[in-house]
């Protein structure tokens, strides 16, 4: 699988707009064939809902873009290791691989309530077939991270 660090920067870049409106520093990026399919931000806190997490959102409007519940070929981008239920949601629509910069640990040592159940435990306990690439980016990824901790007003 080749990693695109444009599709990660995209998803880093609507993270960004996610920060600036309020919402915590996650986004994703959804791509088919080298395309963005999609790509989100976290808005929990926007539209008080707990499961618009980045991946979510993007999972949403990539199936409706695709007409389909499912996103066979595939790739998730996600700023940060997606959660219990974004790998769950990612692994039910059938994508086929995941990418992801900063893991579990590195935001719950900013305070967010993270289970600490990693996407590779969930793969191999749920036998799994989806591909997971860790740290890509993880730099940036960080740094977006850093930007948010300094953020005034934060809600987590």
């Amino acid at each position: 699988m080749k990693l695109e660090k444009r599709h990660m920067a995209r998803a880093i870049d609507v993270a960004v707009i996610g920060v600036r409106k309020g919402n915590s520093p996650f986004g994703s990026c959804i791509v088919k064939g080298g395309r963005v399919i999609a790509a989100a931000h976290n808005t929990v806190l926007q539209k008080h809902d707990a499961t618009n997490h980045a991946e979510m959102n993007a999972i949403r409007l990539a199936c409706r873009k695709l007409g389909s519940h499912e996103l066979k070929g595939c790739t998730v981008y996600s700023t940060t290791e997606p959660c219990p239920m974004c790998f769950s949601a990612i692994h039910w629509a059938k994508a086929d691989a995941i990418v992801f910069g900063t893991g579990i640990a590195d935001v719950k040592r900013l305070g967010f309530s993270e289970l600490t159940i990693s996407d590779r435990r969930m793969k191999k306990d749920g036998h799994s077939k989806l591909r997971i690439s860790s740290g890509f980016m993880k730099q940036e990824c960080q740094e977006l991270l850093d930007h948010w901790k300094k953020k005034n007003g934060k809600v987590y």
